[in-house]
């Protein structure tokens, strides 16, 4: 154990480094544009070289983008409220199922028409679907993805996050949209939690609410997703192994034990166990921990990885960003909820 330990602390060191680095840099930027998650993946890909120069890091960097991570999504669950859920999100789940099922059916057919490998595609559509960078973070690991497909996916997320926080008010607004209306709107089709609490705090205090309430419905889309894409992911490695032909999952091997703990803790918040007092402090331990994560992933990552992957699946999730904005608020014209 001291032997791991002194192996996996200059690695997690740097990480920790390369957060509070990204923390001070989104700091200087107004209105929350660029979240502190999404500048760690960017700065911690500016620290690329000296991860590939100097291999006593290595180790720890990849600790801290698995494990830290984990703490990071179980601590998440502070955030939500089982009650606060039910009462909001009723509708929004219906609404989800439509953004939903548009992510993963445009995302599945344009990403065959443009010949990419299904776990950059799926990393996409589930960015657009659940909630941006912590989705693609909690899945990417479980269906194996390479740290370029995890950093490009957020990416592409961040971009579309910049153009709906600047753009998506003022549309609320010139369409007279009510607070409920325009915050279910922000929560099912922003993909970033800091991007949705920016859109919808930028319209009215009670469409932000709104908005961070739906948001964390649908994060809570992460278990089941999770679950999905693991199982898909040990098929495919099993078919491909075995010249016999399938081989049984083994769903102890693949479950992700963390989400257990990550549904304990909602649980727990739920029923007042955790007491408010406290809330604030999990709450910021487990963005840190998001935030340490994501700059591991970005120093696993260089930038001619990313420029190797091309303009395709900025195309894709471009397109689905911009489908499921318009679904969402189709639904709500449809079903008089505008």
């Amino acid at each position: 154990m001291i032997k791991n330990f002194k192996k996996n602390t200059p690695g997690i060191l740097l990480s920790i480094g390369v957060a509070l680095i990204a923390i001070y840099l989104s700091s200087l930027i107004p209105g929350d544009i660029i979240g502190a998650t999404v500048m760690a993946l960017l700065v911690g890909m500016a620290f690329n070289p000296i991860l590939i120069k100097y291999k006593q890091f290595n180790a720890g960097v990849s600790y801290a983008g698995k494990l830290i991570l984990r703490v990071g999504i179980i601590l998440m669950g502070v955030n939500m409220n089982i009650g606060e859920v039910l009462s909001v999100g009723r509708y929004s789940l219906f609404v989800m199922l439509f953004t939903m099922g548009t992510a993963f059916g445009a995302g599945s057919l344009i990403g065959r028409k443009f010949g990419m490998n299904w776990k950059l595609t799926n990393l996409l559509s589930v960015s657009t679907a659940i909630c941006g960078g912590s989705a693609v973070a909690a899945v990417g690991p479980a269906i194996k993805a390479k740290d370029q497909d995890i950093a490009y996916a957020i990416s592409s997320t961040f971009l579309f996050d910049i153009l709906t926080v600047v753009v998506i008010p003022w549309i609320g607004i010139a369409l007279g949209m009510s607070n409920m209306g325009y915050g279910l709107w922000v929560g099912t089709a922003v993909n970033d939690t800091s991007s949705v609490v920016a859109a919808g705090y930028a319209f009215s205090d009670l469409a932000g609410n709104t908005a961070v309430i739906v948001k964390l419905t649908r994060t809570l889309f992460i278990i089941p997703f999770v679950l999905i894409f693991s199982l898909i992911n040990e098929r495919i490695e099993a078919k491909q192994g075995d010249v016999q032909g399938y081989t049984p999952v083994n769903l102890k091997k693949i479950f992700p034990y963390f989400i257990v703990l990550f549904l304990v803790v909602v649980f727990l918040r739920s029923t007042n166990i955790i007491p408010s007092a406290i809330v604030p402090a999990l709450s910021k331990t487990s963005k840190l921990c998001m935030i340490v994560a994501l700059s591991a992933i970005g120093l696993k990552t260089s930038y001619t990885d990313i420029r190797r992957i091309g303009f395709k699946p900025m195309i894709l999730g471009l397109i689905v960003d911009t489908l499921v904005v318009f679904v969402s608020i189709g639904v709500q014209i449809a079903t008089g909820r505008f």
